[in-house]
């Protein structure tokens, strides 16, 4: 984890700087998560987010109901059909959250040094001396000096939308805190986060299983967002229930590191999930300001390493409300790029901010500078190193690919897959997803829109699901007819130019075959 492999070995030069960015078919690698709410799920904004570079739509269920959600989702399809830009769906789930129920929806404005009292009793009416949260068990959880942080979609860091408290008191159920930061509460339903305190609710709730099992089988979700994972237990538990929700079986796991038991468990965690979201709104407040940034090189690295994707979230919330985003969110985007990162998540910025498809646009700008400063060839050594040998015969192939890709500058790298996975190269890797044939006695189907779908969020891959008639161990003939389609979608997108060499990575009967093309006028 050296910082020599942030950056290229050469220097660069200042002027280089000053040059306009050129547009690009994909804006960037690094890909683009966008949360779909009030501002952002009519089919016109929803276009312009997919045009702008989101591919992976995420829909947040610990607010509004499956209804909604469908209406938008709706939208969605839609979207995708008008604009011609594949985008999987993510659901994230309720998981461990303690929330702050506000039945009028009327502002609750709370002083500094004031007294105000956080009761189990939901009946009660929220007011600036009481508030009523949705768990039982907070009195046995905290003790006397506990911070306890409270704000409407998570925590800005904003001290007049999000207010500090400190337990001073426990009164029976009831837990008695002093304000320390004057704020305004507005909305009907708040996030409670305890600092660094245990809360015994389930990972998995009966709420979120209800939703997954309707709402998330209805419409086969690509990837499941597991808030508040803080045991690799609680992976299993979820991939079991995945399981017996038929299609679901398919659907990726990525676990929501947002707590210090979270970070404790890493490793584990990390070994049972698919990927693995940074949430760093909460990981914010259990942890120091100052090892914010430590949590997350080490984290992107270890992703890295096991090859699994990594999400970074929190970015750029000033753009919630203003059409730039601060010097120091734009240099943190450029930073998560450089330490690894898979793709950038957004929330509120998308979900109720007002320019989310400005921010979309600005973020993968952000990215793709960064991008070409990020030292790919050192990250492909560090990664071959710690895989070790001997390597996997896919490893191997992946691995050889690369190198091939490298040595000879070659624009793009085509690889013939049926399971959407593949390696994390310097140049777009464009992954043709042959679907297979399946049956269970009483129907035939096609897979593979899942996998192509799921590598969405994966860096630098950039699937197109190739027609089933041409199966990629078959014939030289039908091999050449696919190939042929995706060099003509490569040039299409304005990634493939004449004389380019591309590397084709495929299956020739029972062998795997690695080989170097140039291409002609």
């Amino acid at each position: 984890m050296h910082s020599t492999h942030l950056l290229l070995e050469e220097p660069i030069r200042m002027a280089s700087i000053l040059e306009p960015s050129k547009a690009s078919f994909f804006p960037a690698m690094t890909k683009i998560v966008g949360t779909l709410g009030p501002k952002s799920r009519s089919i016109e904004v929803i276009s312009g987010c997919l045009k702008a570079g989101m591919s992976v739509a995420r829909f947040d269920f610990s607010w509004h109901d499956p209804a909604y959600h469908q209406e938008t989702l709706e939208n969605l399809k839609a979207a995708v059909k008008l604009t011609k830009k594949l985008c999987a769906v993510m659901l994230d789930t309720v998981g461990a959250e303690m929330q702050v129920v506000n039945k009028s929806e009327k502002a609750i404005s709370l002083e500094a040094d004031a007294i105000v009292v956080l009761t189990p009793d939901k009946g009660q009416e929220a007011s600036s001396e009481l508030l009523p949260i949705n768990f039982d068990g907070l009195s046995k959880a905290v003790k006397k000096g506990d911070t306890i942080f409270i704000g409407q979609y998570l925590f800005t860091g904003s001290e007049t939308t999000s207010v500090w408290l400190e337990v001073s008191e426990v009164k029976g159920d009831d837990v008695v805190c002093v304000i320390k930061n004057s704020a305004t509460l507005a909305g009907s339903l708040f996030t409670l986060h305890g600092s660094q305190i245990r809360i015994g609710l389930p990972t998995l709730t009966d709420k979120d299983k209800e939703v997954i099992s309707t709402w998330g089988v209805q419409n086969k979700i690509d990837f499941l967002s597991l808030s508040y994972t803080r045991h690799a237990e609680d992976v299993r538990q979820a991939r079991e229930f995945l399981s017996k929700l038929g299609d679901l079986y398919q659907t990726q796991i990525f676990a929501k590191i947002e707590n210090i038991e979270g970070l404790n468990h890493f490793d584990e965690i990390l070994q049972e999930a698919d990927g693995i979201i940074l949430s760093r709104g909460n990981l914010g407040i259990d942890l120091p300001p100052e090892k914010v940034f430590l949590f997350q090189k080490a984290a992107l690295y270890k992703c890295n390493m096991a090859g699994k994707p990594a999400v970074v979230t929190r970015v750029v919330d000033s753009m919630t409300d203003n059409l730039r985003p601060t010097r120091a969110e734009a240099t943190d985007v450029a930073n998560a790029v450089l330490d690894g990162s898979d793709a950038i998540l957004l929330g509120a910025e998308t979900l109720r901010g007002l320019y989310p498809v400005e921010t979309i646009s600005t973020v993968g700008k952000i990215c793709a500078e960064a991008e070409k400063v990020f030292n790919q060839d050192m990250y492909f050594k560090k990664t071959v190193k710690y895989v070790g040998e001997p390597m996997t015969h896919l490893e191997s192939i992946a691995s050889s690919a690369v190198r091939a890709a490298i040595k000879v500058k070659a624009s793009v790298i085509i690889c013939f897959t049926s399971s959407g996975r593949a390696a994390r190269p310097t140049m777009p890797v464009l992954s043709v997803v042959i679907p297979r044939l399946k049956t269970n006695q009483l129907k035939w189907s096609f897979s593979g829109a899942f996998e192509a779908r799921q590598s969405l969020i994966v860096r630098g891959l950039f699937p197109m699901l190739a027609d089933p008639r041409h199966p990629a161990e078959s014939t030289n003939a039908s091999n050449e007819s696919v190939l042929k389609v995706a060099l003509d979608h490569g040039k299409a997108a304005g990634v493939i130019k004449s004389h380019d060499r591309v590397v084709v990575c495929q299956k020739v009967g029972d062998a795997s075959v690695v080989k170097i093309i140039e291409l002609e006028d």
